[in-house]
C-alpha cells in the first residue's frame, strides 16, 4: 500500500481540495495527480527512498501534492510549521536529516542557510504519470515532531498504515463522514497531525473535498467566510477557536458535522454548541504517536459531558495501573501496541522509545478512568503545556531563554489560562545586576522558537525551587502558577 495511491484513487474530474487562499479555485482529483506527479520526477532527481524531505507550506493544493510526491517516489515527509522561526526550524532540520524542502518564498526565507529549498510551484507538470514506490503498512512515510517535557522535540516516525489509522475514527467524529454534500475544513495548520491526517489526507482518501484557506489568525468573521465560500458543511475546531466562537456568541447554520480534540471541553461548551451550532460536538482523543484512538459520534451514542467518547474500531484502549494490569480505577490511559495510527517509533531515540511503552501498552502521558465503553479524562501525567491546541515543551523554551546572556536559570510551566486552556509561564532568574525586561525576553523567545509558544508571562525570581541534584521542581511553579489565577484544584 502507497498512501499517495490511496489519496489520489478517486474518479479524475472529482474535487480533491477547494482553495480559498485568493478566489474560489477547485482543484480536482486528476490536477492534484498532475502536481503530484510534476513534483515526484523533480524529486527522484536528488532524492531516493527513505530520504527526509521536509514540507513548509501553508493550507493549499501545493501543500498536499508535495505530501503525495514525497510518498509517492517512497521517501519519508517532514512538515515543518510556517509559524517556526530559526531554532525550532534547525532543531527539527537537523535531526531528521532533512535532504530538502518544498516551500514558497515566505519558506525560503525562514529557512535561511539551513537547508535547500525548492519552490514547490515552480515545477513543470509536463510529462507521463509515475508509478507508485512499493510499500508496506510499516514502510516509513511521514516523520512528525512532537513537543515533550524534557529534551528537545521528539520525531514519531510513521509508516503508510497511518492513514488507514486515522479513518475510522475520523469517520466517526464527523457522524459517519462521506454523506452526500460532505465538505471538510479545519483552521488547524497541515503542518500538524491534526489537520494533515485529522482532516485532509482522510478527505482526500474518503473522496470528501478538503478545504485549503491559510488564517493568519483566527477571528470569527474569517471563519464564517470560509464556511460559506467553501460550502463546508464538516470542521475540526480545535478548543481554544471554539471557545473564541463562544465568546462572541457566534452562530453557525448548515453543519453536519463539529469535531473536536485536544482538550476536554466540558458540559457547558457542548451545551452551547446544541444552541450555536445547531449539533452536537463529537470529542476525539489521541496524539501524534497514536493519534484517533477515542472518538464520541453523536449519531451512533450520546454525548457524556466529562468523557471524551469510546475506544475507536481497531484500538483497544484501557487505562492501566503501574504494573501494566486493566484497572476500574484512576490509572493511565494507554493503547494496545500495534495499533493501527501507532508510531513505528521515535527519530534515533530507541531508550525514549521504549520508555513510551510499559509492556504491550503504549502509554499517552495522561491520567484517565473507564465507565462502561467511556473513557473520561483526568489530567497530563507530565508537564507538557497544551495552550491553543499546540503541545508546547517547557524544556524547549527554557533552552532559549537559557541562550539569553542575562538569565541565569529559568522554570517554565503552563498557567491556566479559560481561553487557551494554558499560556506559557516563565519564572526566571536574572544574573548578577542583569535588568532585562519581560519584554525583551519575550521577544527573544518569539525570534528563535515558534511565535505561538513564547511565554506570555515572565515572573522575576531571586532563586527557583530545586532539588538536590539541582533540577528545577516544576510542581511547585505550577502551584504557584495555579494561585495566581485562584486554580487551585
Amino acid at each position: 500500500m502507497n498512501m499517495a495511491a490511496q489519496c489520489l484513487a478517486q474518479d479524475a474530474n472529482r474535487i480533491a481540495i477547494i482553495d480559498l487562499t485568493a478566489e474560489r479555485t477547485d482543484v480536482t482529483y486528476g490536477g492534484l495527480s498532475e502536481m503530484t506527479d510534476g513534483l515526484a520526477r523533480a524529486l527522484l532527481t536528488q532524492i531516493k527512498p527513505g530520504d527526509r524531505v521536509g514540507v513548509l507550506l501553508s493550507q493549499s493544493p501545493w501543500c498536499a501534492a508535495a505530501h503525495l510526491a514525497i510518498w509517492k517516489i517512497g521517501a519519508i515527509s517532514v512538515p515543518l510549521f510556517k509559524l517556526f522561526k530559526q531554532d525550532a526550524l534547525a532543531s527539527r532540520i537537523k535531526d531528521a536529516g532533512v535532504s530538502l524542502i518544498l516551500t514558497d518564498a515566505e519558506g525560503t526565507r525562514l529557512v535561511g542557510d539551513l537547508a535547500p529549498c525548492w519552490s514547490a510551484q515552480s515545477v513543470g507538470l509536463a510529462g507521463s504519470p509515475l508509478p507508485f514506490a512499493e510499500a508496506m503498512p510499516d514502510t516509513p512515510a511521514v516523520l512528525i515532531y512532537t513537543s515533550g517535557t524534557t529534551g528537545t522535540p521528539k520525531g514519531a516516525l510513521h509508516g503508510h498504515g497511518v492513514l488507514d489509522g486515522h479513518l475510522p475514527g475520523v469517520g466517526l467524529s464527523h457522524n459517519d463522514l462521506g454523506q452526500p454534500g460532505d465538505c471538510l475544513w479545519t483552521p488547524a495548520d497541515w503542518a500538524w497531525i491534526g489537520g494533515l491526517f485529522d482532516v485532509l489526507m482522510p478527505g482526500l482518501a474518503l473522496g470528501v473535498p478538503v478545504v485549503g484557506a491559510r488564517m493568519a489568525k483566527f477571528t470569527a468573521e474569517d471563519c464564517l467566510r470560509i464556511i460559506v465560500q467553501g460550502s463546508v458543511k464538516n470542521v475540526f475546531f480545535p478548543p481554544t477557536a471554539l471557545r473564541m466562537l463562544k465568546a462572541q456568541d457566534v452562530h453557525i447554520d448548515g453543519l453536519r458535522s463539529v469535531a473536536s480534540g485536544g482538550e476536554p471541553l466540558g458540559a457547558e461548551m457542548l451545551a452551547w454548541g446544541q444552541r450555536a451550532l445547531g449539533l452536537t460536538i463529537n470529542e476525539f482523543y489521541g496524539q501524534t504517536e497514536c493519534n484517533m484512538v477515542v472518538s464520541s459520534c453523536a449519531a451512533r451514542y450520546p454525548a457524556r459531558p466529562g468523557y471524551m467518547g469510546r475506544p475507536v474500531p481497531g484500538f483497544d484502549v484501557q487505562v492501566i495501573d503501574d504494573a501494566g494490569a486493566i484497572t476500574e480505577g484512576e490509572g493511565d490511559i494507554a493503547v494496545r501496541r500495534g495499533a493501527p495510527s501507532m508510531m513505528l517509533h521515535y527519530w534515533q531515540r530507541a531508550d525514549e522509545t521504549a520508555e513510551k511503552f510499559r509492556g504491550d501498552w503504549m502509554l499517552t502521558g495522561d491520567r484517565g478512568q473507564r465507565d462502561g465503553a467511556e473513557i473520561r479524562f483526568v489530567g497530563r501525567q507530565d508537564d507538557v503545556i497544551t495552550s491553543a491546541g499546540y503541545r508546547i515543551g517547557p524544556a524547549e523554551v527554557e533552552d532559549c531563554l537559557l541562550t539569553h546572556p542575562d538569565v541565569a536559570t529559568v522554570g517554565v510551566v503552563g498557567k491556566p489560562d479559560a481561553l487557551r486552556t494554558e499560556i506559557v509561564k516563565a519564572y526566571v532568574v536574572r544574573k548578577a545586576d542583569a535588568e532585562v525586561s519581560e519584554a525583551s525576553l519575550q521577544a527573544y523567545v518569539r525570534e528563535r522558537l515558534a511565535s505561538y509558544s513564547y511565554p506570555r508571562e515572565i515572573t522575576f525570581l531571586e532563586a527557583l525551587p530545586m532539588t538536590v541534584t539541582g533540577k528545577v521542581i516544576r510542581k511547585e511553579l505550577k502551584a504557584r502558577a495555579a494561585a495566581e489565577t485562584g486554580d487551585v484544584t
